[in-house]
């Protein structure tokens, strides 16, 4: 009743609502009262809800299976294994050291991205807000918020979510920093641009973006913007370098990229407007709309100078870079998704005007942002499919909590067990307590002790020794390792391939998303190699 009241009132307008019971136009009066704070609130709460929203997923992927571990060792083993690994993600680790010392869960793990994914959505509201106005930002900040990517990297515990806070916060920044001059606002955007940039490297082509924004502006800026800008830059840049050199050594773990079928400009494209046809045909009109008729500007940058660099360019180096090492994916680029919202926004916001300019009677300004969210509401709905498909691990590449019960199940006490290749430890690193009581017969020093992300295994003659005596033993292989196709270039992979086809026969196989359980019995003195025969 109270819903259909309200809704009675912002149809007739404000004589309507004047006459409508007191706590109607109390709540009226506090959404109206202050729209910029309305503009930015509302966003970041949606997001929070939709944040929060199936958060355990009692699994976590293989890439968060990574960060659990080893945010969980003591501050000298982190600092061991960034020197061989993942320097890339050092800073997200030590900060998630902090975070789950406080609890180690799934769903501890994940609120951090939960968290910088409400921020986000406040972010571009207010980028919005800044640059055209309030409704402008409400509808942006929304549209962030009902993209089914927000939310896929708000519920994943890794840095992709708090980039995007970053960078977003860093862009709201610069165009204080310009429009006020202050030596102050310089420092602070500099400040969140070098933190940002060593959460993860590739957000240092937020810089290009912001530099171009600049250019386009060049007419309505003096030499001391582009001085501060430029020494910002060169300061952030400075920083990241030792960090970049360090990782350059490491780019053996981007490989994978190579063989990815994620990151092309068409899935981006979808990623970021919207993956469904009606929405991304939607989001790519209202964006051609913001291009053909821009917004005024509110200050010394406008939306589209800020908007669009942030969008087109970092996905535009990438791609290219990728033409000669594998580095294009899309969570890499979901930082630049903010600038979507903003320009879709401005392009409904040109549409608005020109509906109302030929209206005999002017709408009322509150009316016209409530409808906008409205829409952005209908979308989230027809999208919602994606949003709940999300919220479930058939929509994350692995399902290691599968096979980590499985193996509870299965393995008794005691019982050998062999990871093909020894990468497929990584279930393990993540549930340990479903491996606690099997022996890791391979394995030399543990990933902590080692410095490694998944530990180091014995060579190829003392695995044969330590498998010789052995009855029966597991092994818990890759989906691509399983494939008799699979030809791997260490000694002791093959070594392990070699001993399980030669001196073992396989007795039963358990297949899920996250890999291949097998399990194999001795072979018996007459039955020599290559049996049973072919059929």
């Amino acid at each position: 009743m109270h819903v259909t009241t309200l809704r009675a009132a912002l149809a007739a307008g404000p004589s309507a609502t004047a006459a409508a019971p007191g706590h109607v136009r109390t709540a009226w009066a506090a959404l109206t009262a202050r729209p910029a704070a309305t503009a930015v609130l509302v966003p970041a709460s949606a997001m929070l809800v939709l944040g929060l929203w199936g958060l355990d997923r009692e699994s976590m992927w293989r890439d968060e299976g990574v960060t659990h571990q080893v945010a969980t060792r003591s501050l000298p083993e982190i600092v061991r294994l960034l020197g061989s690994a993942d320097a890339v993600h050092g800073l997200y680790y030590l900060l998630m050291h902090a975070v789950l010392a406080v609890h180690p869960g799934e769903v501890a793990l994940r609120l951090p991205s939960v968290l910088a994914g409400a921020a986000t959505a406040a972010l571009v509201a207010a980028l919005g807000v800044r640059l055209a106005r309030p409704r402008v930002g409400l509808w942006a900040g929304l549209l962030y918020a009902a993209t089914p990517l927000t939310g896929y990297y708000a519920q994943e515990g890794r840095s992709y979510a708090l980039v995007a806070a970053g960078v977003t916060g860093a862009t709201l920044l610069l165009v204080r920093a310009v429009r006020q001059g202050r030596v102050k606002d310089w420092c602070l955007y500099g400040s969140v641009v070098t933190a940002t940039v060593l959460l993860h490297q590739l957000a240092a082509l937020i810089l290009l973006a912001h530099a171009v924004t600049l250019l386009l502006s060049w007419k309505r800026l003096d030499r001391q913007a582009w001085r501060n800008w430029a020494v910002c830059g060169c300061a952030a840049l400075t920083v990241l370098l030792p960090l970049a050199r360090l990782t350059l050594g490491q780019s053996e773990h981007t490989a994978w990229l190579a063989g990815s079928e994620e990151g092309s400009s068409a899935s981006l494209l979808k990623a970021f407007a919207g993956p469904t046809e009606l929405v991304l045909t939607a989001a790519l009109l209202l964006a051609c709309v913001s291009l053909n008729s821009p917004l005024e500007r509110t200050g010394r940058l406008s939306l589209n100078a800020v908007a669009m660099p942030m969008m087109v360019l970092p996905p535009l180096v990438l791609l290219a870079a990728s033409q000669y090492t594998p580095l294009h994916h899309d969570r890499y680029l979901f930082f630049a998704l903010a600038g979507a919202p903003l320009c879709a926004a401005a392009g409904a916001e040109r549409i608005a005007r020109g509906v109302r300019m030929m209206r005999s009677r002017p709408g009322r300004r509150s009316g016209g942002a409530v409808f906008g969210a409205a829409v952005v509401g209908l979308a989230f709905c027809w999208q919602l499919p994606l949003h709940q498909g999300d919220r479930t691990t058939e929509q994350r590449p692995d399902d290691p909590a599968a096979v980590a019960q499985l193996v509870a199940e299965r393995i008794g006490p005691g019982d050998a067990m062999l990871y093909l290749p020894s990468v497929g430890r990584r279930t393990a690193l993540a549930y340990p307590r479903e491996f606690q009581n099997t022996n890791d017969i391979a394995l030399a020093r543990t990933a902590a002790a080692s410095g490694t992300l998944y530990g180091e295994e014995t060579g190829p003659a003392e695995l044969r020794r330590r498998l010789a005596d052995l009855e029966h033993v597991w092994l818990l292989a890759e989906p691509y390792a399983a494939s008799a196709e699979w030809n791997p270039k260490s000694a002791t992979e093959r070594a392990k391939l070699t001993v399980v086809n030669e001196e073992f026969l396989l007795r039963d196989e358990y297949q899920t998303r996250g890999g291949v359980l097998r399990h194999y019995l001795r072979r018996p003195p007459d039955k020599p190699v290559g049996w049973p025969p072919a059929e």
